[in-house]
């Protein structure tokens, strides 16, 4: 069982000596074994590591003659494919910078970020033809190449077989991106955040910690974000992955048991629908070495539910694409998670700095609560073409996340909640992650999101949608007076709306726009 201490031991910021890319690192693990299997299709299919190699190689040729090079912006639109990483990998492996469009964004969302990033070439799936449509429809890029047949573009994997599967010199360096990720979009058009090649594989090695040897990674969230990262840090450590076209917690079960699965990543409302799933009871779970979660705020008394129910094989954390990989929190530690109150997102990783400040940028004391800003060498070079909010969040050497929290005397970090989500009502601020977790200690409440509407008054009033436990009747008036009484009126919600599931975003998290729009309609 990985220590405390091993994971302190990792140092994702430590200089090398010669810069080499995390391609050119995956393409050298995959070399020394060719016929080991790396990549399990969503049908089965098996991709050893010689063709998984050779695939990036043609693909790499086959864009370098559309113009593709150190410089390029190289879009896709794709579900969970090996394309997704063998396309990426090569337009890397050139210099060129990835940009992933989500499913599930509107289309004129998409079209904002595909044209804003200057798309020369874009990369589509042949099973999404109607995303494809309507991105075209408001956006079209000079050259469109298609993951095989398809009604859009021209067959990319056909083009690139005919090319021999020579290695491709990389042309990448240190400060170039390697990709844009985009924030989630939830609040208004999404931000490009530009993340440099230097320290992404250093990072890697802190990814598949503690998912056994080799690792075995199921992809069941979209490869377009995080789940993306640990497929990249699984094949650098030697490991496989097997894809899965999205998430449904009764087909993830099935594949952990089937398939053997040493390592998962999930947001936390993914985690509580597997824990409330009928078929966990009898899956196999004795495979698994790692569940690692993130992206927004846990319950506690959902997590000390799967530390219960997985065993000591969670690992959270906190992150950003701005700031990088910043806290953890290891299995052992999730013993000790509390029955209530607020989950830690853990203790900050060497090599990492944090610091609290009030609104006026003075530090504030141990306990008090302030924006969390970070120095860290994984911090982004910006934000795409947007160098006057760049400028906001980047300053004095200080990645100024818009993250509330506070660290306690033990140096735990304890996430409050975002600048932009915090309620402001008369007499004072409510948190909603810290009004979520109360709420998730209800034993009739299975899923909550809480957030705040603008009241006749143009003031801020705090609203709950909650998704009771099946065949468990929920009284709402009982709500508020349990919010009242744990938390004070200030927290108690005007609005209380029952609904059958909390929407999430496209990366898994919870949609409070989306929820606002339900409420609406």
């Amino acid at each position: 069982m990985t220590t405390e201490a091993d994971i302190a031991a990792v140092k994702v910021n430590s200089p090398t000596t010669a810069f080499r890319t995390y391609v050119e690192s995956i393409l050298h693990v995959l070399s020394a074994a060719p016929d080991r299997p790396v990549v399990t299709t969503a049908d089965g299919r098996q991709v050893t590591a010689g063709e998984f190699r050779d695939d990036v190689y043609r693909i790499a040729r086959e864009l370098r003659g559309w113009g593709i090079g150190r410089g390029s912006t190289v879009s896709l639109l794709s579900g969970n494919r090996p394309e997704a990483l063998t396309a990426r990998y090569a337009a890397n492996l050139l210099g060129a910078r990835a940009v992933f469009l989500y499913q599930g964004m509107a289309p004129e969302t998409l079209a904002h970020i595909a044209r804003s990033v200057d798309t020369a070439l874009l990369l589509v799936d042949p099973e999404l033809p109607e995303a494809t449509e309507s991105l075209l429809a408001h956006a079209r890029p000079p050259y469109v190449l298609s993951f095989g047949p398809g009604a859009h573009g021209q067959d990319l994997l056909a083009r690139a077989a005919r090319h021999e599967p020579r290695p491709v010199r990389s042309a990448a360096r240190a400060e170039d991106d390697w990709c844009i990720r985009h924030t989630g979009g939830t609040t208004g058009v999404p931000k490009g955040v530009r993340m440099p090649h230097g320290p992404y594989e250093a990072m890697l090695a802190f990814g598949s910690l503690g998912a056994g040897e080799p690792p075995r990674f199921l992809a069941c969230t979209t490869l377009a974000h995080v789940a993306g990262n640990i497929a990249d840090a699984t094949l650098l450590a030697g490991g496989s992955v097997v894809l899965q076209e999205s998430f449904d917690p009764g087909r993830v079960l099935a594949a952990v048991e089937r398939e053997r699965i040493s390592h998962l990543w999930l947001l936390p409302p993914l985690i509580y629908r597997l824990l409330d799933h009928p078929a966990l009871v009898g899956t196999d779970l004795s495979s698994v070495r790692r569940i690692s979660y993130g992206g927004c705020a846990a319950s506690p008394t959902r997590l000390r539910q799967a530390h219960e129910t997985f065993g000591a094989v969670l690992f959270g954390g906190y992150g950003q694409s701005e700031a990088g990989h910043v806290t953890v929190i290891g299995p052992d530690e999730h013993a000790k998670m509390p029955a209530d109150g607020q989950a830690t997102v853990g203790r900050v990783i060497p090599g990492v700095e944090v610091a609290i400040h009030d609104e006026h940028g003075a530090p504030v004391p141990v306990g008090a609560v302030g924006e969390i800003r970070v120095r860290s060498g994984q911090a982004m070079t910006g934000y795409w073409k947007q160098p006057e909010l760049t400028a906001q969040v980047l300053r004095d050497g200080w990645m100024h996340t818009g993250d509330l929290g506070h660290l306690d005397h033990e140096g735990y970090l304890y996430i409050v909640d975002r600048l932009k989500d915090m309620i402001i009502v008369v007499g004072g601020h409510v948190y909603t992650s810290e009004l979520e977790d109360l709420l998730l200690t209800h034993p009739d409440i299975a899923h909550c999101a809480a957030f705040g509407v603008r009241g006749p008054d143009a003031g801020e009033e705090v609203h709950i949608a909650v998704v009771p436990v099946p065949e468990r009747p929920l009284d709402l008036d009982q709500v508020r007076e349990y919010v009242t009484r744990h938390k004070g009126a200030m927290y108690a919600p005007s609005g209380m709306h029952l609904v059958t599931e909390i929407p999430l975003t496209p990366v898994g998290k919870p949609d409070k726009k989306r929820i606002r729009e339900m409420l609406d309609e």
